[in-house]
């Protein structure tokens, strides 16, 4: 369940755009995951993208849900805690998930950044504090990362879709215990999604892709913010 990151095994920071990290890591499943389980995870995809699921998200202009959560550290965050800045809200699928990972570390290094632009920064997922605690100290994670119990809040965001029965049959193989991981039976995940919110709890960005390999780049999110503090 551990996946090991680039920061781990190198003693300087990747800074390179991330979706060269995502290719990489694309690649490497390419060469060492079996050409089966990669056809059941290409399909569950397509599946999802038949769904048109991205575009029934939770939209710009729209009024961000409230919520309360509890981070790594089991304190209890409110959105209207968070909102005192701008701020950037991922929703990921959890520690196991070696593109989530890349790109909170990707996001980690542009924190200073983000405060210069007025914005905090704020990552939510179904795995359990205990899982988010492991998660922040192995990958040195500087921001909130917040325990959503059974996608309560994934759900008002209209992010949540069950995990078919084929992949869930893979994650049991390789050992992605999600019942364990997020602390209940639903086998259910968000598809992975990035949002700016602002002060007053509007939506200004939504960014989200059934393809969980696909990422909005860092760098697009600090130019967005940017332009909105500079306009």
């Amino acid at each position: 369940m551990k996946w090991r990151s680039l920061e781990e095994s190198k003693s300087e920071t990747d800074l390179r755009p991330l979706r060269e990290i995502l290719a990489e890591r694309q690649d490497a499943i390419t060469k060492y995951v079996p050409a089966e389980t990669q056809a059941v995870h290409a399909r569950a995809i397509a599946d999802l993208k038949a769904q048109n699921l991205a575009a029934q998200i939770l939209p710009v202009g729209a009024k961000s849900p409230a919520f309360e959560l509890h981070d790594q550290d089991g304190h209890p965050v409110s959105s209207a805690t968070l909102l005192t800045n701008r701020l950037v809200l991922i929703f990921f699928r959890g520690r196991w998930c070696p593109f989530c990972v890349a790109q909170l570390e990707a996001m980690n290094q542009i924190l200073p950044a983000l405060a210069a632009a007025g914005a905090a920064l704020a990552a939510i997922s179904p795995q359990t504090v205990k899982q988010s605690y492991f998660m922040r100290d192995q990958h040195h994670l500087r921001f909130p990362l917040l325990s959503d119990p059974g996608n309560r809040a994934a759900r008002q965001f209209r992010l949540t879709y069950p995990v078919n029965d084929e992949q869930k049959s893979i994650y049991q193989r390789s050992f992605v215990n999600l019942p364990l991981v997020n602390g209940d039976d639903s086998w259910e995940l968000p598809m992975p999604a990035t949002y700016i919110v602002d002060r007053d709890g509007v939506v200004l960005y939504s960014s989200s892709n059934e393809d969980y390999t696909v990422r909005p780049e860092p760098g697009a999110i600090l130019d967005f913010l940017t332009r909105m503090a500079h306009p």
